[in-house]
């Protein structure tokens, strides 16, 4: 293999590394707010289905995480006390609001 080549295939590697002496600052993960609570976001149910939308209902759940579940889909049966899952139809428009 010639050296011009073996240089291009070793840069993509020296892009992975860091300088000596540098470090990373570890960041906290973000403390969750507790359990996900569906109740007091039923009444988007018939909303539009935007990112807007979604903030809104994780912020009234008190969820850490949002799942939109498409029209005709399928979700895993994983259980996380933290998501929120909304369902939306064809038109766009919120169906169904739970947790898990």
């Amino acid at each position: 293999m010639k050296p011009a080549l073996l240089t291009l295939f070793a840069l993509p590697l020296a892009a992975c590394t860091k300088a000596y002496g540098q470090s990373e600052v570890p960041t906290a993960p973000a403390a969750p707010s507790g359990p996900c609570d569906a109740a007091p976001a039923q009444y988007h149910i018939g909303h539009d289905a935007t990112a807007e939308m979604g903030a809104a209902i994780m912020k009234d759940t008190g969820a850490q995480t949002l799942r939109w579940g498409p029209p005709d889909s399928v979700w895993t049966m994983d259980y996380r006390v933290e998501r929120v899952n909304v369902r939306y139809d064809r038109d766009m428009k919120i169906t169904e609001i739970t947790c898990g």
